[in-house]
């Protein structure tokens, strides 16, 4: 699939509208940070030499407004904190230590660089901040402040259509047929394309009508970078949606997976751009968007596929049978025990069109082909469900 993907192009955006967007420069620092010596705490400046002993207060150095002169021999000079420490003066004695008397203040014994934060202590001019293909979150947006970038080059946000089809379904809020069930696939599916980074375009559900799924489909091709078709695509007289892509001009990369759920999973591409199509069931649905669709948006986006599949090692809490021929992902709980070991729990009933048991899930374990059984406390491979 990722071979057939390229990266998007680049825009400048405000920093203020940049929240959740992917980076396509680095950001550097304009300047040092802090861009002078400052003071870490309300004190006083003084040189270190002169302490233990009583010395004239000359002025005041303000966050924002520095004192002008210099700390000479005998000096001391208010200071706030993350302000300026003045010329002369090596070490800041916190004010809680100080005894004010009149236009002196006496001071006990301070080490030089007490409560001082070196100029560039927290990053220096030219200094890579954040690199190319980072997620920008509330705290990337305030280091990329920090360094003075008022607009940053993000990748062009991926529009995603979504399509589903079937005489079976009907749109929430209505009053379906008796043997009709509320369509909720593309719900799932766009909430998730939003919360990787992408523009959910959800179509119009249409019938089981090759013609009507085609135009349907040429409709979401035109309005964005990938179309995303949900159902449609097994073998029963009424999967119409790859037959329809077929009068378009569909070229197929992968025609089906070894992965249990999701074998009709496949891609390939048009002459209009790129289509992903899912299994029709909302859980099959769900369990492949993060397998196949995050790692195509990812490469969309400029970053590393990888990333977002990479899965961790967690502990099983109970026996799990061998498993067959196709790698299977079985939705899981993942917890820690009190040791802080990771530990995962399968649902039992792993039925693939169960939403509420997807819905109760944080992970899915990764079985490979194959795989023998496994007794309770085994190391399983589980992937993390982001935002569950």
């Amino acid at each position: 699939m990722l071979a057939l993907v390229r990266p998007l192009p680049e825009q400048s955006v405000p920093l203020p509208d940049a929240l959740g967007r992917v980076l396509a420069r680095d950001i550097p620092a304009s300047r040092d940070q802090p861009p002078f010596a400052s003071s870490a705490m309300d004190g006083y400046a003084v040189r270190s030499g002169d302490t233990p002993g009583s010395l004239r207060l000359i002025g005041e150095s303000a966050a924002g407004r520095g004192f002008d002169g210099r700390c000479e021999a005998g000096t001391a000079i208010r200071i706030s904190t993350g302000a300026a420490v003045p010329d002369g003066a090596d070490t800041v004695v916190i004010q809680e230590d100080v005894r004010r008397d009149g236009d002196h203040v006496i001071v006990p014994a301070v080490k030089p660089a007490r409560n001082i934060r070196l100029r560039g202590c927290d990053f220096t001019a030219g200094t890579v901040l954040l690199k190319k293909g980072r997620r920008l979150d509330g705290v990337a947006l305030s280091l990329a402040a920090a360094a003075g970038a008022a607009n940053v080059s993000v990748v062009r946000a991926p529009r995603i259509a979504i399509l589903s089809s079937g005489d079976e379904l009907a749109p929430p809020g209505s009053n379906p047929d008796p043997f009709q069930i509320f369509e909720s696939g593309t719900f799932g599916v766009a909430g998730l394309i939003q919360s990787w980074g992408g523009i959910p375009v959800r179509l119009a559900v249409e019938k089981d009508d090759a013609g009507a799924i085609a135009r349907a489909a040429e409709e979401g091709l035109r309005e964005s970078d990938l179309l995303v078709v949900i159902g449609g695509a097994s073998v029963g007289d009424h999967d119409h949606a790859r037959p329809a892509l077929m009068r378009l001009g569909l070229k197929l990369a992968v025609e089906k997976i070894a992965v249990r759920p999701g074998k009709p999973t496949w891609f390939g591409a048009t002459q209009q751009g790129l289509v992903l199509g899912l299994p029709g069931n909302p859980a099959s649905a769900l369990a492949c968007a993060a397998l196949f669709l995050r790692p195509v948006m990812d490469a969309l986006l400029g970053r590393d596929p990888s990333d977002c599949i990479a899965t961790r090692r967690a502990r099983l809490m109970h026996p799990l049978p061998a498993n067959g021929p196709r790698e299977h992902y079985l939705r899981a709980r993942l917890d820690s025990d009190e040791e802080g070991m990771q530990t995962a729990r399968a649902f039992e009933d792993q039925d693939s069109s169960l939403i509420s048991v997807f819905a109760a899930a944080n992970a899915l374990i990764r079985l490979p082909a194959d795989a023998p059984d496994l007794p309770e406390g085994a190391l399983v491979d589980v992937l993390p469900l982001e935002g569950a």
